[in-house]
């Protein structure tokens, strides 16, 4: 399966640890990540600051992370069409920037809740702009080579950044709160996307942005990205998997609850199934990213698919904790072998000019395939049972591993 793609280098990491730009790059992400994690705590933590509205005082924390959703699904297109027309390393670094000003801006808005909805709506939006930066400016510090193994690390610090940040954010902005003062909270989460925009900033790379380019049509540009993706299909099957697995992972995050009572763990205690898939996504992609030139032959979608169809099935009959715990580390690797390689071949295959429109696009996308099987999941769960839904969910995933595989084949043999 990772034959149309690029291959890593025999050195693997190593190559990418003497890449300056991309240490960079590396590091800008690692500080805007936790910086985005300890920004939702932020957020959280600040709503009992606000005097609740009327008939509204049991809902505030979930209307600041309904708005702080809301522009991953209605702006992600949009802004990936003005990232195909500024140069890279001023998104990235002019949003992480203004994403902190925004923060330490709240300490002097008026108390009023509408005004924290705002922020969280604002910030939000200017993430939509840094997403399609980030992943669009990788192949322009990293050679094709080494994009698996820079996907495969990119990967593995957004997977630790979700699990340190929001582990370590509580006992963090506590500790700022006491020793820094009465807005000690601000100032930390601000200064990291200061300081991860001045770093991304002094980003090695030349970009060469036509004049011509610079005129923006959205409307037109919008149709243009749509249009591409139509006509490659070897791009959208790989976004069809890409949505594929974000659907699974965030299905999980609901039924995790149920399972973990199933298997011996306290219902409040199913972060421990989401950790252990986050350490096989970890270990899963750092495997790929330093022996994946070994492993290309192989129809890594596939096996990852199955694999984790079979976990998923597995599920629905264990009621062992370590079995829990061993299959959903198992989870994760499944979903490494189908998350960078897929990432990796729209990067290659993915003209400059399009970049940002593709991974705009990918990113609108990724955020419904995350909302819907949250509001669905636990739905239908209630309805027909646990087992059943957990069954379902591995038989349509095995089904997408060999539709995935076959679609795959034929486009490359109708390419050749």
């Amino acid at each position: 399966m990772l034959s149309p793609g690029p291959q890593p280098s025999p050195s693997g990491f190593r190559a990418l640890l003497h890449n300056r730009a991309f240490l960079q790059l590396w590091g800008g992400q690692i500080i805007s990540q936790l910086a985005d994690k300890i920004f939702l705590v932020l957020l959280i933590t600040l709503v009992v600051n606000y005097d609740p509205p009327r008939f509204f005082a049991n809902s505030m924390t979930s209307a600041v992370m309904i708005a702080n959703t809301l522009p991953a699904v209605f702006f992600g297109s949009a802004a990936g069409i003005f990232v195909d027309r500024y140069p890279k390393r001023d998104i990235l670094s002019s949003s992480n920037i203004l994403r902190g000003i925004l923060v330490l801006l709240i300490p002097l808005l008026p108390k009023l809740f509408v005004f924290l909805l705002l922020v969280a709506f604002v910030e939000s939006i200017l993430t939509q702009f840094f997403a399609p930066a980030e992943q669009a400016a990788i192949p322009l510090v990293v050679p094709e080579q080494n994009l698996l193994s820079a996907n495969a690390l990119f990967i593995t610090t957004m997977m630790g950044s979700l699990v340190v940040g929001f582990a370590i954010g509580e006992p963090v902005l506590s500790w700022v709160g006491s020793w820094g003062g009465l807005y000690g909270r601000e100032v930390l989460v601000g200064g990291l996307y200061i300081l991860a925009g001045l770093i991304l900033g002094l980003l090695p790379v030349q970009e060469k942005i036509e004049p011509r380019e610079v005129r923006i049509h959205p409307w037109t540009d919008l149709q243009d990205g749509m249009r591409y993706l139509g006509q490659n299909r070897l791009i959208s099957n790989a976004m069809l998997q890409l949505t594929v697995l974000y659907c699974v992972f965030a299905a999980l995050t609901v039924l995790a609850v149920g399972l973990a009572d199933r298997i011996g763990l306290k219902p409040t205690q199913f972060g421990f199934l989401l950790a252990a898939a986050g350490v096989g996504l970890i270990a899963g992609a750092g495997l790929l990213g330093q022996w994946g030139d070994r492993l290309r032959h192989y129809p890594l979608p596939l096996i990852g698919f199955t694999s984790m169809g079979v976990v998923l099935v597995a599920f629905a009959l264990i009621q062992n904790l370590w079995l829990g715990l061993s299959l959903s580390l198992l989870l994760g690797v499944g979903a490494s072998m189908v998350g960078v390689p897929m990432q990796t071949l729209i990067q290659v295959e993915t003209p400059p000019a399009m970049r940002g429109k593709v991974f705009g696009f990918q990113n609108n996308v990724v955020n419904i395939a995350l909302s819907v099987p949250l509001a669905i999941a636990g739905v239908l769960a209630d309805a027909v049972g646990l087992r059943i839904v957990l069954i379902g969910m591995g038989g349509v995933v095995i089904l997408s591993g060999f539709w995935a595989w076959r679609s795959t084949q034929q486009v490359l043999k109708d390419v050749t």
